[in-house]
């Protein structure tokens, strides 16, 4: 029981993964508790079982497993976290579990994916399972068709895609096994019930028995639909509504649509797999099908035939197919062979669905034409391909072909075609089938149902029984009203009879269904609504007979109704006579005619008078009008008289019933007077009564044709007027502009002057309701007058047409608005219609068309431009253009840039000249121009934008919605393609009331956008998905982010989250005929409604105000009272009372005071006041710690980007909502700035009695602070920095110290913002910055600035540049970081800059320095040119008269500065240049003193920085830093680390803080000055080897490293360069800076420290050092680089073995990604590789495998296979191949467990060149296996052929007999005889003489004693010795054996040399330690001694090395054999008389 109390003790994680199975089953159940008990989802309990849970199901012991199995059930259905874990767990489950014999196994394992689903993880489950159904264990099989099932059974088929199950259930039926037969069969029932026949076609080839058997099944299901049982944790509104209609026991509530959503209908086709079959056409097909005889022509179609038979096809050009089926169509003689292709026409359009619509323009006008043929079968085969056509695209692309034929004088044609409109409107919808599309069709049946021919009748009858059974009789019967009651019944009755596509049958009273069936949302406006609505108030009857229930019909119908009955017969002048005399009085019809015009005139009074007193039914219209006219007429010579009798004909036209028979009587007379100066009023009257009578339109064509019929400009002149007038009065509704627009040109050609201006008046007027296109009617006219032209419409611009008042058909007119509305065509589009358009198709000739498809470019060119004078020539054009829409379609990817813009130009043209009609060209011209958006050129996609957004302002955007084209062009990844269409989609989506569901098909490729790798791209993308989401909704475009991947799934949804929040209304429906009534009230109503629905959503989340208010309140300036009043530079916060509602409420102040009584929202803030009162910040016990410990662990982002990407606020926000109040949250991260400045003015309440909560949570407040910097609103700028004075404030008081990632997340930014345009922003930026300094040392807010100083914006440098003066004054030289040297290089550059203020603020800093160490600054700044010199020189001087030497720390001294850095910037008063207070250290100063007198601050801090200041002035002048003390030395610690912890200034104090001082001296090894580094390093050294001592550098060895390379790399760059540096003191450093390391690397757990990108720069910097040519012109260079080449090795056996490999790996990638580096250096990195692999047999153990194949895993995407063998050397991929090996070898199969770190592992080779290794290592393995476990016996599987052995000992003979390979080729053959003991080497040495054969066994024992040595001496130091051939740094390359991998490459020959090398050194340790023990005391740290010793210790090294070496040596030159010379021994006596000298010298 000992051990059970051993694991017992262990946390519960631990006993999870415990080896014995009993501690893991303790673990199991201990782990169920704990996930049952934890209540909080997010808990960090949950992160630590992420790794767990898969071994938790996969457990080898079965008990454990079923408990295993439980709690990984428990932490699935709790952890929010466990979606992380799905493909992991369920691939576990499917291999694991689910081949268990227990049933409760398997159960659980179904319950672990179920539960995976309900976590919105289907996708991945399913993957996994489906995957599984590939596994060769039946029971596992078995076990995912019944997983798959379950799921399908309680999630349904919205959840479960069904596609992957349906693909693989014919080959589960083809199993040999029973049961897994039997599941499927389950399986199949289980799917029908989901999607019904649907499953069908893809069951068709099974077994005929298991079909008969599933259809046996099938049958017995209920006919109803099932429903969803289990839901997903996003549908929990779903579950409740399930449950109550479970508890109300039925389940037929709300069944229908329960119905609608549980099962929805699965297209077949949908299932299916595409079929490719264009390249299975016969390969002479297009030969054949041109061939003379018919049976050739037979057999290519019955090719076709058969491949079109696929029921889906896969996308492709089908151009040249269907081209050729069309031909065979209209031309073949052959009614057989038109019958073939129309049936392989059909075949293509069911198989490609809506991508063959490109085509159907095409083919369907031959299909028409072809109806008249007689047969049936060929009849029938056409029928079939047309109406297959017509389901690919749409009726009104069709519309115009159709309309072509209707009116044929082929009876046949014009039946089929019929018909075809008939089938076709069954499948129409209300809004696919509207008015306007309805009436040309309408036009042309009523012509066919007086037809001759009764099949054409029939067929009329039946397409208008159809369209009236779509639309309901309403919408139709307007359009026949022409029909007499016997031909409407006939259509009634064929619309009773008929059966729509949807199934809906009876006509009557369900015609008003249609329209909200076919569109369920309620918010799209469905084309037929209004009328309707307003047709329920009238009647609902038939169709209208008399003038009265016309109200019941639209607008058109009443029209058409009143010119019908208001046509009467011409009465006789004798029946009139008669008619007259029976209702006026006799004495009137007697004066009528008399001659005195007085009698005349009392006439005229008794007819005024009996008009007035008739009733509207008995007035004889025609017969009065006629008496009126009677001599002497119209030509009455009495104006009195006259102007009576117009005024009667007006009152006649107004009461009575009024025809144009009557109005032709009158109309002459009237025209003749309009220009009359008397009469021309009453004539205008009477028009304009007749026009209400008659309607207007044919009013103004009689009246307009009347006038200019005469001569009389007068009159011609007041008709146009009267004209103007009556259309501002009745509306332009119905007018025929092309009727008068000839009679308007003769007016503008007239000489009257009066006519020419009435005319253009007209125009002007006309302009107001026609637009632009009115403009083209007139583009012939002269310049001088269209300029007359554009002026009139120049005015009338903007405004808007005045509504109509008159005309009885008020109504009529409203609702034709409204109509052209719906259609969505603007006013212009009607008139579009109007223009004459010319047939353009005989002028496109053959040959045009292929020149415009030449080869030459030039002809090309000639082609477009006579392609473009035709246009310009015909101006208007009809849609018919022949084959001109291919040619110009493959100009569009010309090669030639000019011949593409030119096609687009002529597009554009296309555009205006086609008008309306281009629509039908959308699919095959209008894609092609979006897929030139994704060109290269700017110039060419800006073209290519004008072009389409030409077409769309003809043609709508309905046309490019549809289909898949748009939804393909964004599937390219091409960025500008993207971001184009992207920008475009946002800009027109918006402008649309409804679009095509088609839209949905976008959405994919949308969400791929938003992660595409170009940001502009993912930018696009984002303003694009709220307009998509407005059309699509929400919920639609969350579903189907289902099948993305988890990690994109999540970033999606929360941009869908942001998209929401900010999702434009739908544009209302236009308002009807309201724009003169109140014009204000549409746009007041349209924000408030339409907003406050998208808000609602939002509310949930803190958003209490809707949108809407902001515009309807504005209670002025009493909202902001309050507030900080920085946010009054914005005058948006005033607008809504609310922003400011929870400010002031916090304040103490009353609801009601702020509502002004407004109850409803006063109750809501005071709700949000309650949730307000509790703390803002809450403490979470180590949650900073974890945060850190995340980032450095890179799990989550590393705060470092230009601008915030949405990742980052993302990860912020989800960080923040553990440990801040939900209602701030809402608040921070809420889409308006004022919402921000709200809950800044709640943290500065809070901050002072939360302070350490705000201190717990800092690093998240920074961070979010940093986002508000990329804010562009001033007022949260100001009051963000307001918050962060207090903040920093607060955190000196406490004195807290911002840690490093604190400072790097938030420093940077702040940094930025100095750079800011607004000098009150800066003022406070550096206000901030002055307190920085208390909190974080001021050496690393240095680096920060410096890094600043290289920002492109020249405000941004000259601020970091002062900042940097004030702390280098402030704190003296120290603070420069790395080196002074370096960093004033850096400075000094900027004197050179082109800004005034940057230059000035770089002579200022360089000043500063000046005065801190005088005139030692020259030496530090490096060369600059004589200008910059002069200029330095100069203000250098200015500043000495006026500086005291001391630089002092009051404001008053520091007056006497040098001038500030920008004169201008600084206040309002400009100073003089000498005089330069320097404002902002002024500044500095006193807000230094206010901060200071705070009392938390006592006064001695100030004092003795002074003093500190001015001691270390002191010591930057005196440079011999020996002779200080080592107090002296250390007093300036406390300025730049007086963070470290809250020390005390004194320095007893100090003494105490061994972390500050260690800070302090490693600061001090990356010094510029040499002496400062050599002292540094020579205390480091001290405290190193002093074993008790050494433990103080623990923490602070990366920081030790950095310092130490960075003075490598200062002495390469820097101190190497300079001629004037003594080399000796750089040689000096060297071995200082060796000795340290050789000391630190000599303590493994110090070594271990180091981090991996820490090693990856030292190894940089040493291997750079061994390969400097200078450094072997030092004197003992060579001693130096062999001293180097033992740290390296001691570097690479000490530090933690991953973070070296992998630091080894990565330099490796980088030397060899550098076209610069040398290949020496990749050779030397490779060296150290070789040898960590070789001793990776004994580190296996310790390296973090998962972290090295994840390095090796990015080097082999950045170097595949083939591109390392395309380097010069192949010794890269032999080293990889080598470690990969070496590592399978060593772990075997286990290492493809070690990918996990690896996201894609498809990006390289690794796995599977994993995979093959492993796979072949069984064969290998004999000869590979480790020697411990072959004991020199082979067993008989591995033994080798006696050849190959023979082989392997020739090649190691060889190498031993080489002079370069000896030492290798006798650790190879020592190797091998450990491998093999038995073998016999007699045969080879037979011939060898006896001195080779006595240096071979001495060779042996030499490594046989080295081999037990190495066990036996620990602590022994391994050293290289010294260059020669065989060093670490050899150029030799490294020798592989030629026998590839089996045995070991040329690294033995290594380890050979080091282990000699150990054998000379074994005796060095104690001496060492003497050496050591024998140092003087730490209190001596700075005294010359120290020095010499700490390169005594390394001289005593490297002569020990030399002593080793002349040992090797004679050794060597005694076994040589003769024919090998030895090293020259002249080498060698040099090499001794240079370490005599290094002696004397140190001596």
């Amino acid at each position: 029981m000992g051990d059970d109390s051993e694991w017992m003790k262990l946390p519960i994680d631990q006993r999870c993964e415990h080896k014995v199975w009993k501690a893991r089953l303790n673990g199991y159940e201990e782990a169920l508790k704990l996930f049952q008990r934890i209540e909080d989802e997010k808990s960090p309990e949950w992160s630590k079982y992420l790794g767990l849970i898969k071994k938790f199901v996969t457990d080898s012991n079965a008990v454990a497993q079923l408990k295993g199995l439980e709690a990984a059930v428990a932490y699935v259905e709790n952890a929010h976290v466990a979606g992380k874990t799905t493909g992991d767990v369920v691939s576990g489950v499917v291999s694991k579990v689910f081949n268990q014999p227990k049933a409760r196994a398997k159960e659980l394992g179904m319950d672990i994916c179920l539960m995976y689903i309900e976590i919105e993880k289907a996708d991945m489950v399913q993957e996994e399972l489906v995957k599984g159904l590939d596994n060769k264990n039946p029971k596992i099989v078995v076990a995912c068709i019944e997983t798959i099932r379950k799921a399908l059974c309680e999630f349904g088929s919205k959840i479960v895609t069904l596609k992957p199950i349906v693909k693989i259930l014919p080959k589960l039926f083809e199993s040999r096994e029973k049961a897994i037969r039997d599941e499927a069969k389950l399986l199949a029932v289980e799917t029908y019930k989901w999607i019904r026949d649907a499953i069908r076609p893809p069951l068709q080839n099974i077994n005929s028995v298991q079909l008969k058997e599933l259809e046996e099944e099938w049958v017995k299901l209920p006919a109803t639909a099932p429903k969803q049982t289990r839901f997903l944790r996003s549908q929990q509104d779903l579950k409740a509504k399930f449950e109550m209609q479970q508890a109300a026991g039925g389940d037929d509530v709300d069944g229908d649509d329960d119905d609608e959503g549980c099962a929805p209908q699965v297209d077949p086709y949908e299932l299916l797999e595409a079929v490719e079959v264009l390249s299975k056409l016969p390969k002479d097909f297009y030969e054949k099908i041109e061939a003379k005889k018919w049976q050739e022509r037979k057999e290519a179609l019955e090719a076709v035939e058969a491949l079109a038979k696929n029921p889906k096809l896969e996308n492709g050009d089908y151009g040249d197919l269907v081209r050729a089926l069309k031909k065979v169509i209209g031309k073949d003689a052959n009614v057989m062979l038109v019958t073939l292709a129309a049936k392989c026409l059909a075949g293509l359009a069911a198989g490609l669905r809506k991508k063959f619509g490109t085509y159907a323009g095409h083919v369907v006008p031959t299909i028409l034409e072809k109806f008249k043929e007689k047969k049936p079968q060929v009849v029938q085969a056409l029928q079939e391909a047309i109406d297959a056509v017509f389901l690919t695209t749409t009726l009104q692309n069709l519309s115009e072909d159709i309309l072509a034929v209707m009116d044929n004088k082929n009876p046949s044609i014009k039946q089929q075609a019929s018909l075809f409109l008939a089938r076709s409107f069954c499948h129409c919808t209300p809004s696919s089938l509207p008015k306007s599309l309805l009436k040309p069709f309408c036009a042309a049946f009523l012509k066919q149902v007086n037809d001759s021919a009764p099949e054409v009748r029939d067929a009329a009858f039946e397409a208008l029984g159809t369209a009236m059974k779509v639309l309901g009789e309403k919408a139709v019967n307007p359009f026949l009203t022409d029909l007499d009651k016997l031909k409407l019944d006939k259509i009634k009755e064929c619309a009773d009879k008929i059966e729509l596509a949807s199934g809906k049958k009876g006509g009557g009273a369900e015609k008003e269904k249609p329209a909200p069936k076919a569109q369920p949302p309620p918010e799209a406006p469905t084309k037929p609504s209004a009328p309707p609505k307003k047709a329920s108030v009238a009647k609902p009857a038939g169709p209208p007979k008399k003038g009265k229930p016309v109200a019941a019909v639209n607008g058109k119908g009443k029209k058409a109704v009143e010119s019908k009955d208001m046509v009467e017969a011409e009465l006789s002048a004798e029946v009139c006579e008669e008619m007259s005399a029976a209702v006026l009085p006799a004495s009137c019809m007697q004066l009528l005619d008399s001659a005195n015009w007085k009698e005349r005139l009392a006439s005229m009074e008794e007819f005024q008078k009996a008009v007035e007193q008739m009733d509207k039914n008995e007035m004889p219209c025609q017969a009065l009008v006629r008496m009126l006219a009677k001599k002497p007429g119209w030509k009455e010579t009495n104006f009195q008289v006259m102007q009576m009798k117009l005024h009667i004909v007006g009152l006649i036209a107004q009461k009575g019933t009024f025809s144009k028979t009557s109005a032709f009587t009158v109309l002459d007379g009237l025209v003749d007077k309009v220009g009359d100066i008397k009469c021309g009023g009453k004539a205008k009257e009477a028009l304009t009564a007749i026009g209400e009578a008659c309607s207007l339109p044919w009013t103004a064509e009689q009246v307009v044709s009347m006038a200019f019929a005469q001569k009389n400009p007068k009159n011609q002149a007041e008709a146009l007027n009267w004209l103007a007038n009556a259309m501002k009065e009745f509306g332009f509704a119905g007018i025929n502009v092309k009727a008068f627009i000839s009679n308007v040109k003769t007016a503008l050609a007239a000489t009257n002057p009066a006519v020419r201006t009435a005319a253009i008046a007209l125009l002007g007027v006309m302009y107001l309701y026609m637009g632009a296109p009115l403009r083209m009617f007139f583009e012939d006219e002269k310049p001088a007058l269209l300029a007359q032209i554009d002026a009139e419409f120049e005015k009338m611009q903007g405004q808007s047409p005045p509504a109509p008042f008159r005309g009885n058909s008020k109504k009529g007119i409203e609702d034709d608005r409204e109509e052209a509305e719906e259609q969505d065509d603007e006013g212009g589009q009607d008139v579009m219609d109007l223009l004459p358009r010319t047939d353009i198709s005989d002028k496109i000739t053959s040959e045009m068309v292929s020149k415009i498809g030449d080869k030459n470019w030039k002809t090309r060119k000639e082609g477009l431009e006579e392609l473009a004078a035709v246009i310009s020539e015909a101006k208007f054009i009809q849609p018919n253009v022949g084959e001109l829409p291919m040619a110009l379609k493959g100009r569009l990817n010309d090669s030639n840039k000019i011949l593409v813009l030119q096609t687009l130009t002529i597009l554009q043209q296309i555009a205006t000249a086609m008008g309306p009609a281009l629509k039908q060209h959308v699919k095959n011209l209008g894609i092609p121009v979006i897929t030139v958006l994704g060109d290269s050129k700017s110039n060419v996609r800006a073209a290519a934008l004008t072009t389409l957004n030409a077409w769309v302002e003809q043609t709508g955007m309905k046309e490019w919605l549809e289909g898949e084209d748009l939804s393909e062009e964004l599937k390219k990844e091409n960025p500008f393609l993207r971001q184009e269409v992207l920008a475009w989609l946002a800009e027109k989506l918006p402008t649309l009331r409804s679009v095509s569901s088609d839209l949905m098909i976008c959405v994919p490729n949308l969400y791929a956008c938003l992660e595409d790798r170009n940001g502009d791209v993912r930018k696009k993308a984002q303003d694009a998905l709220p307009t998509f989401m407005m059309h699509l909704g929400y919920e639609k475009m969350l579903k189907a982010t289902g099948k993305l991947k988890p990690a994109s799934k999540d970033q999606v949804v929360s941009m869908l989250e942001k998209a929401r929040a900010v999702m434009p209304a739908k544009p209302a429906a236009p308002a009807k005929a309201a724009s003169s009534k109140t014009p204000a009230c549409p746009p007041a109503a349209k924000p408030l409604s339409a907003p406050s629905k998208s808000q609602s959503v939002s509310e949930d989340s803190g958003v209490f105000e809707p949108k809407s208010d902001t515009k309807k309140t504005k209670p002025g300036g009493t909202a902001a009272k309050g507030k900080n009043t920085s946010q009054e530079l914005n005058g948006s916060v005033d607008k809504d009372d609310s922003f400011s509602k929870p400010n002031r409420l916090s304040k103490g102040k009353s609801s009601k005071q702020v509502l002004g009584g407004k109850k409803a929202p006063a109750k809501t803030s005071a709700k949000d006041e309650d949730d307000k009162s509790g703390p803002i910040f809450s403490i979470i016990p180590n949650g900073k710690e974890q945060r850190i410990k995340e980032e450095k662990g890179l799990k989550v982002l590393k705060w470092n980007f230009m601008t915030p990407r949405d990742e980052y606020v993302e990860q912020l926000k989800n960080q923040m909502s553990t440990c801040v109040a939900r209602w701030l949250q809402d608040e921070l991260f809420h889409f308006d700035f004022q919402r921000h400045v709200k809950a800044i003015g709640a943290m500065i309440e809070h901050l002072e009695e939360e302070r350490d909560a705000t201190i717990s949570c800092l690093d998240l407040i920074l961070k979010w602070f940093t986002l508000r910097f990329f804010d562009t609103n001033t007022s949260v700028l100001m009051k963000a920095l307001e918050y962060l004075k207090l903040l920093f404030s607060m955190l000196s008081r406490e004195n807290y110290h911002l840690n490093e990632f604190e400072a790097s997340s938030f420093i940077p930014y702040l940094i930025v913002k100095v750079g800011e345009s607004k000098d009150v922003v800066r003022k406070d930026v550096r206000a901030i910055l002055t307190m920085l300094c208390k909190v974080y040392p001021a050496s690393k807010v240095f680096t920060f600035l410096m890094d600043g100083t290289k920002s492109k914006n020249s405000k941004q440098r000259a601020e970091c540049l002062e900042e940097l003066g004030c702390l280098i004054e402030s704190y003296g030289m120290n603070v420069c970081q790395p080196t002074p040297a370096k960093s004033l290089k850096e400075i000094a550059v900027h004197i050179g800059d082109r800004d005034t203020s940057v230059r000035n603020a770089a002579l200022n800093t360089v000043v500063t320095v000046y005065n801190v160490c005088g005139d030692q600054v020259f030496k530090l700044i490096g060369n600059l040119s004589e200008k910059d010199m002069s200029m330095l020189e100069e203000r250098i001087k200015r500043s000495a008269k006026k500086t005291p030497a001391a630089p002092a720390r009051q404001p008053e001294e520091r007056v006497q500065r040098a001038p500030p850095g920008n004169p201008n910037a600084s206040m309002t008063r400009k100073p003089a240049p000498d005089e330069a207070p320097n404002k902002l250290n002024q500044a500095r100063a006193q807000n230094a003193l206010a901060e200071q007198s705070s009392p938390a601050i006592t006064k001695e801090f100030q004092l003795d920085l002074d003093m500190i200041e001015n001691d270390h002035t002191r010591v930057s002048e005196l440079p011999d830093l020996v002779q200080h003390k080592l107090d002296e030395l250390l007093e300036p610690v406390m300025i730049p680390e007086p963070k470290i912890r809250a020390v005390s200034p004194h320095f007893d104090d100090l003494r105490n803080s061994t972390a500050s001082t260690i800070n302090f001296v490693i600061s001090q090894v990356a010094s510029g000055d040499i002496n400062t580094s050599i002292q540094a390093l020579a205390q480091i050294d001290e405290v190193l080897r002093q074993k008790d001592k050494a433990e103080a550098m623990s923490g602070h060895i990366d920081q030790f490293l950095i310092a130490t390379f960075m003075q490598l790399r200062l002495i390469y760059n820097t101190h190497m360069a300079d001629d004037r540096l003594d080399k000796k003191e750089i040689f000096k450093l060297y071995s200082c800076i060796i000795g340290n390391m050789l000391s630190l690397f000599s303590m493994e757990s110090l070594a271990r420290e180091a981090s991996m990108g820490v090693l990856k720069d030292l190894m940089h910097g040493l291997i750079t050092l061994m390969l400097d040519a200078r450094v072997e012109d030092i004197e003992d260079g060579q001693q130096l680089i062999r001293s180097v080449n033992l740290l390296v090795v001691r570097v690479l056996e000490k530090s933690d073995q991953t973070n070296i490999l992998s630091a080894l790996l990565v330099l490796l990638q980088d030397s060899l990604i550098s076209a610069a580096g040398s290949p020496k250096f990749s050779e030397l990195v490779m060296k150290c590789l070789w040898r960590m692999i070789r001793f990776l047999p004994e580190t296996i153990g310790s390296i973090n495998l998962d972290r090295i194949l994840l390095d090796v895993h990015n080097f082999m995407k950045v170097f595949p296979k083939e591109k390392l063998k395309q380097l010069k050397s192949d010794v890269p991929h032999r080293t990889l191949k080598t470690l990969l090996h070496t590592l399978c070898r060593l772990t075997g199969a286990k290492i493809l467990d070690h990918l996990s770190m690896i996201e894609n592992k498809n990006e390289s080779e690794l796995e599977s060149h994993l995979r093959r290794v492993v796979k072949h290592s069984s064969s290998l393995s004999g000869f590979k296996s480790d020697r411990g476990t072959e004991k020199g016996t082979i067993r008989p599987d591995e033994k080798m052929s006696k050849a190959k052995v023979s082989d392997i000992l020739s090649e190691i003979f060889k190498k031993i007999g080489s002079k370069e390979n000896t030492k290798e080729g006798l650790t190879e053959l020592y190797e091998y005889k450990q491998r093999y003991s038995d073998a016999d080497l007699e045969p080879f040495l037979r011939n060898t003489s006896q001195f080779f054969q006595s240096y071979v066994e001495r060779g042996l024992r030499i490594i046989e004693s080295e081999r037990e040595g190495k066990s036996r001496s620990q602590t022994s130091n391994p050293v290289i010795p010294p260059r020669g051939t065989d060093n670490v740094s050899d150029s030799s390359s490294v020798s592989l054996n030629s026998n590839g991998e089996e045995l070991k490459p040329a690294v033995y020959y290594e380890r050979l040399k080091i282990l000699r090398q150990r054998h000379g050194l074994e005796n060095n340790t104690k001496q060492q330690q003497q050496e050591e023990d024998d140092r003087p005391p730490l209190t001596s740290l700075l005294s010359k001694p120290s020095v010499a010793s700490s390169t005594d210790m390394l001289h005593s090294k490297l002569s020990h090395l030399k002593e080793s070496r002349e040992q090797y040596h004679q050794e060597q030159s005694h076994s040589h054999s003769p024919s090998r010379s030895s090293t020259p021994a002249t080498n060698l006596d040099d090499l001794k008389k240079r370490l005599e000298r290094i002696k004397s010298n140190r001596q």
